[in-house]
């Protein structure tokens, strides 16, 4: 790779468009003082990228604008372009030829070409770091510069000996790896809020989740119940209705039966006279018959109120029930006064307002009291209990008195059969037909009571069955409601002990108790699935769903970025290494090279440059300055050069003894040394031999004549000695305020003159 060519059109006093092409490996360009032939050193500097106006002798954009004269107007831009040569593929870009081209603009507006096509800065600096080209450093010495190595700091010295030696392309991949990394930590801190800020919320879901889950069971596990208890029941119904029809015909037969006997007796007994035993007989008969008539309707009463009492029962277990699953509601309400208080917390961490603050805390305390204040309701339930309890003592006393009455009413049928019984004996000793008849009549009256006794019970049996049936109706319009059609698919289900199928016969005279057992279980799980509610949950199964699946996405997003920010701790490390290592290697090279350089411009004496540590004084970003003498610091090492010289037969040692001429030379032979290590393409000197005598200006042109077998060298100069060693001359004239070129080709014309 080498430099072709320069074109200049609207910078600073090259008001025409201008070519300057470089096709010796030395070309001078001179002129009187003002002429413009330092603004071709800025032309340089400009189309290379440098972004430090005062480098370029500037304010601003504008400045670098041909700004007009009296025979031509102002220009509107300027602009810079170069041609490299890039046979060799020293650019690491696919053409045989590259242009760089810059145009700013009087808005103060830069455009950047590479090859016709627009770019970015950033593009520039990189395709030509990787040539160790830049706008600024070792290879482009400005007018005053050249001593400029040897005036800075050990640390800016350091940073101009590693753009020499070809290490900023390196620095630039550390620079953008360090500002990926810091991103990448930006990005996984951001990530983890992310995170953080909907943790709370997914764990609310998943306790949602896991009780409709939960509920689902529980559904599942009533639906089962309910199977066997409609069949249980409905079997129940069945045999007991059977039961019930057939159980009363043969009573109801004998009674009629009696009837007619009585009716016959009653007729054989009225033909002969009436004795005053058949009088208290009949007297009897009619109380006997009152009495049973009378206790027919307890027994149903007593019926009608046992079932009143064991509905009431059936009430206050279901509500003990309630009761009992209380602690779960409450463990419900508490999660989500949780999840609330959650969010107001997450929202706090981020507010600094004095008054915001306090307004989220009043919410807080405002959740607590409208919880403890909900909790109440097991007042009114257990307020509603003891509403259930006095209300089974009253129909319990109900049932006592009844039971009571009964008790009366068989104590006086007892009396009165004694009495009937003792006036069968009397009339068993008279033997007339009338009498045998009034016996029969007294025999039947008996049965015939008894049999009512019977019929009466199988009617409060049919009463209670009734109000069975009715409910059990009830309890299937109930579970399909709560459990779906599928609850009430119960004909079809089998029940086995062992490998024996039970009968139907035996489900139906199981205990009633193990019945109502069931019923009580399924009580409790209808009220747990009417807790976890009708709905099936989709909505928030399918929120947790995506929650959480979010949270995996952001989990890996964590993972990935962690890699990323090893694998860029990692790149540093080894670029940081290898800088290191080049930078140190390169000292030795610098050293051998500044030694030769040095002795020949002073004709002996040793030169080098070092590494040496700098202590750095940072003070902390806790540190508060309360005007005390001493302010607490933190140090810092960092590296820097020293430059350590000692002039040949004289006792000057250090660069603060040099004198400015000695200190032009001693910048020449680093400079030249730098050059030597890692050359760059080209070298641009802007009359960095002005302080130099005769003597030493032959020895600066020798060094030059050296320097040109590995670089291109652009010398803007008045010295006659370094004119003589170029290969092209550009002459700079100013004319009417513009800059023009001349240009004389020393090669070309020593072939012409032969």
């Amino acid at each position: 790779m080498y430099l072709k060519e320069l074109e200049i059109n609207g910078f600073k006093s090259f008001a025409n468009k201008s070519s300057l092409k470089f096709d010796s490996p030395i070309s001078a360009i001179v002129g009187p003082n003002g002429s413009g032939k330092s603004n071709i050193a800025e032309a340089f500097r400009f189309v290379l990228g440098e972004q430090s106006f005062k480098s370029m002798r500037g304010k601003r954009g504008e400045d670098l604008i041909f700004s007009g004269t009296n025979s031509a107007g102002k220009q509107s831009r300027a602009s810079v372009k170069v041609f490299f040569d890039n046979s060799d593929k020293g650019l690491p870009i696919d053409f045989d030829e590259v242009t760089v081209e810059r145009t700013v603009f009087r808005d103060g507006v830069n455009e950047y070409k590479i090859n016709g096509s627009s770019v970015r800065l950033k593009d520039i600096t990189e395709l030509l770091a990787s040539a160790n080209v830049g706008s600024s450093g070792h290879h482009i010495i400005s007018q005053g510069e050249a001593d400029r190595i040897l005036n800075t700091t050990p640390k800016e010295r350091k940073t101009i000996l590693e753009e020499a030696l070809g290490l900023k392309i390196f620095e630039y991949k550390k620079n953008e790896s360090q500002k990926k990394l810091e991103k990448t930590d930006e990005n996984i801190k951001q990530v983890q809020s992310l995170r953080r800020e909907i943790a709370p919320h997914i764990k609310f879901l998943k306790k949602q989740v896991e009780k409709i889950e939960e509920g689902k069971q529980i559904k599942l596990k009533l639906v089962d119940l309910y199977k066997e208890y409609f069949k249980r029941e409905s079997l129940y119904l069945k045999y007991k209705k059977q039961e019930l029809a057939h159980a009363i015909d043969e009573p109801k037969n004998r009674l009629n039966e009696i009837d007619k006997k009585i009716s016959e007796y009653r007729e054989i007994a009225e033909k002969e006279e009436q004795t005053e035993l058949k009088g208290q007989i009949q007297t009897l008969q009619s109380d006997l018959s009152q009495i049973n008539s009378e206790k027919s309707d307890l027994i149903r009463k007593q019926g009608q109120t046992e079932g009143e009492l064991q509905s009431l029962e059936k009430l206050l277990s279901r509500q003990e029930v309630v009761k009992r699953e209380q602690i779960t509601i409450d463990q419900s309400d508490l999660e989500s006064l949780e999840q609330k208080i959650s969010e107001i917390h997450n929202s706090i961490e981020r507010e600094s307002d004095l008054m915001v603050l306090r307004e989220k805390i009043s919410q807080i305390v405002s959740l607590i009291s409208g919880f403890i204040k909900s909790q109440n309701g097991e007042d009114e339930a257990n307020q509603q209990n003891k509403e259930l309890l006095s209300e089974i003592e009253t129909v319990k006393g109900k049932l006592s008195e009844i039971v009571s009455e009964i008790e009366v009413v068989n104590q006086r049928e007892s009396e009165l059969q004694q009495k009937l019984s003792q006036m069968r004996e009397q009339l068993e000793s008279d033997k007339t037909d009338s009498l045998v008849a009034e016996k029969e009549i007294i025999k039947l009256m008996t049965e015939k009571n008894e049999l009512q006794q019977i019929i009466s019970k199988h009617s409060v049996e049919i009463h209670n069955f009734n109000q069975d049936e009715a409910n059990f109706k009830q309890e299937l319009m109930e579970a399909h409601t709560i459990s779906g059609r599928e609850a009430l698919d119960y004909e079809n289900i089998e029940f086995k002990e062992g490998d024996l199928h039970v009968q139907e016969k035996e489900i139906a005279e199981e205990e009633r108790q193990k019945q109502l057992d069931r019923k009580r279980e399924i009580d409790r799980l209808k009220i747990k699935v009417e807790e976890f509610g009708s709905g099936s949950g989709e909505e928030i199964i399918r929120e947790y769903e995506e929650s959480n699946e979010r949270d995996k996405f952001l989990l890996s997003e964590i993972e990935d970025l962690e890699k990323s920010a090893e694998s860029l701790k990692q790149l540093i490390t080894e670029l940081e290494e290898k800088i290191s290592q080049k930078f140190h290697e390169g000292i030795e090279k610098i050293n051998s090279e500044f030694q030769r350089f040095f002795a020949l411009m002073f004709g002996g004496g040793t030169a080098s440059i070092r590494v040496v540590k700098i202590k750095n004084r940072v003070r902390r970003d806790t540190d508060l300055d309360f005007g005390q003498d001493e302010i607490p610091e933190e140090e810092k090492q960092e590296e820097g050069l020293e430059v350590d010289v000692s002039l040949p037969r004289k006792k000057v040692k250090g660069l603060m003894m040099l004198s400015g001429g000695e200190r032009a030379l001693t910048s020449i032979a680093l400079i030249f040394a730098m050059s030597q290590v890692n050359p760059p393409p080209f070298i641009i000197l802007d009359e960095t031999d002005a302080a130099l005598d005769e003597a030493n200006s032959r020895k600066y042109g020798d060094m030059i004549e050296n320097l040109s077998g590995h670089s291109q060298l652009i010398l803007i100069t008045h010295n006659r000695e370094t004119m003589g060693r170029a290969g092209v001359l550009y002459g700079v004239t100013m004319m009417q305020g513009i800059s023009k070129l001349l240009s004389i080709n020393f090669e070309d014309g020593i072939e012409w003159a032969k």
